[in-house]
């Protein structure tokens, strides 16, 4: 589940400076509809069990074994690499939302058993497919009218945001048999949602207005026993993300405030800007952060860092303005030196094995090349002389806005090999030129920017025989545009 886009990459917390407000505050009185109170004393089990007691002398497990017992395994651990969170969305002509759910199906192969539960919330989600809208709009219409404090935390417009919460739940609930990447997936969301200032007890308001909205539209399937599953399957997920986010917080702040130093305009719609944060902000090459600004309170986007990490502390990003986006444009167009922003913490997985001495191929379009220049630049401060070889892709000579910083590495750097491809009139595009190169089969392939060419470029990679646990992105699953 993710936090409406309140204030952080996708959205964030509420209005102004402050995330102290909480955005599922629970009800203090009974609700004079009496069927919304029967409703809310059948969902009791909901209530999370709260934040960790104390440490004692007994022997502490780490968030990840406990979350990992609380989800039942699959009878065969899928074959597919861990979870890809929301991929960076600012050249995939979207500006995604964390709600955004982002969790990959197993691969093809053997089908693991499914639990009673997850048989039951499959059949669920079945019947709901086609009224999905309508699920939407009653679920959001349910948490406002039984919570209306809450509609202050959410974006002004809703038309961007409207699916996303309903989506991530449902897509977790979905997924409840797959433990390896459903744990990552949840623990991130749990983490992330500490810059909405969201408390245990938020959850449950969550969870009685999904479980409310399911039963009115599932009335075919639904069942004591259906809810059972239900009820039993969200306290999982948000006892997940409440863990999560209580032993982040031990170690780091919910959000950072960094100013802009510098703001280059590369073309008319792609800026690079360079931020420093107000304190230390660790990360991953190949990272993104959720990014909110001073012109749209409560709503975050997630940009890549385009740059490994630095000593002097500053970070970079490569945004480029898309056709209504709220952050982009404001980013692009609005933002100069001076201006402070608001980041969420560090996200993602497309990061580089460094335990590894296998070779590096690297597919980058459009703004997309920012996460893949952070990963050579990484390689290349290590000392490590792996080959890598970048594919760099572009609708035109314009978009490789950031080539000639590319061929300075390439210049300094024997071991890597930076390949423009310039898509002229659709005769040649970024797939058919990774056929003409190779073999790859001992390469780690790495695929960053739209998602139309992150998915032709793993079938690809695919067809000239990369195996699918060494090709590597943030999931691209089910993008949706996201032009606030």
């Amino acid at each position: 589940m993710d936090a409406p886009t309140t204030t952080t990459s996708a959205g964030n917390g509420a209005a102004g400076d402050s995330d102290g407000g909480s955005w599922f505050t629970p009800r203090t009185q009974p609700s004079p509809d009496r069927d919304q109170e029967i409703e809310g004393n059948r969902l009791a089990g909901l209530r999370p069990v709260g934040r960790p007691q104390e440490p004692s002398t007994v022997p502490q497990r780490t968030p990840d074994e406990t979350a990992r017992e609380r989800i039942p395994p699959f009878q065969d651990p899928p074959s597919s690499p861990p979870p890809r969170p929301a991929a960076p969305g600012e050249e995939h002509g979207s500006e995604q939302s964390v709600f955004e759910a982002r969790i990959p199906t197993p691969r093809a192969g053997r089908t693991p058993e499914a639990s009673p539960d997850a048989v039951l919330i499959r059949r669920t989600m079945a019947e709901i497919g086609p009224v999905a809208d309508k699920v939407t709009s009653y679920f959001y219409a349910l948490l406002f009218v039984q919570h209306p404090d809450l509609r202050s935390l959410f974006p002004p417009a809703m038309d961007a945001q409207r699916d996303r919460l309903l989506k991530a739940l449902l897509t977790a609930a979905e997924h409840i048999d797959n433990t390896p990447v459903l744990v990552d997936y949840l623990q991130n969301l749990g983490r992330g949602h500490r810059k909405y200032g969201t408390q245990p007890d938020h959850y449950p308001a969550v969870g009685e207005c999904l479980i409310g909205s399911l039963s009115r539209y599932a009335a075919t399937t639904w069942d004591d026993e259906t809810e059972a599953a239900w009820v039993r399957t969200y306290t999982t997920i948000s006892q997940v993300m409440i863990d999560a986010a209580a032993a982040d917080e031990l170690r780091s702040p919910p959000w950072w405030l960094a100013e802009v130093v510098s703001h280059e305009l590369r073309t008319a719609d792609i800026a690079v800007l360079t931020v420093r944060p107000n304190q230390p902000y660790p990360f991953l090459a190949g990272q993104y952060a959720s990014v909110e600004t001073p012109w749209w309170p409560r709503i975050w986007r997630h940009y890549s860092f385009a740059s490994a990490p630095r000593s002097d502390g500053l970070l970079s990003f490569h945004v480029k303005a898309v056709p209504a986006g709220w952050v982009s444009n404001a980013l692009v167009h609005r933002a100069r030196p001076g201006d402070v922003i608001r980041l969420g913490p560090p996200a993602g997985a497309m990061t580089v094995d460094h335990s590894t001495d296998s070779g590096l191929l690297c597919l980058g379009g459009g703004t997309g090349i920012a996460p893949i220049k952070a990963m050579i630049e990484d390689l290349a401060e290590r000392g490590r002389h792996r080959p890598a070889e970048v594919f760099y892709g572009a609708r035109s000579d314009q978009d490789l806005y950031d080539i000639d910083t590319l061929l300075r590495l390439q210049q300094s750097n024997s071991w890597l090999k930076v390949r423009p491809v310039v898509d002229r009139h659709g005769l040649l595009q970024l797939p058919d030129a990774i056929r003409e190169y190779g073999p790859w089969t001992e390469y780690d392939a790495y695929l960053s920017g739209p998602p139309g060419m992150i998915r032709s470029g793993v079938d690809a990679l695919r067809g000239v025989g990369v195996p699918s646990d060494r090709i590597r992105h943030d999931s691209v699953e089910e993008l949706v545009a996201a032009g606030d």
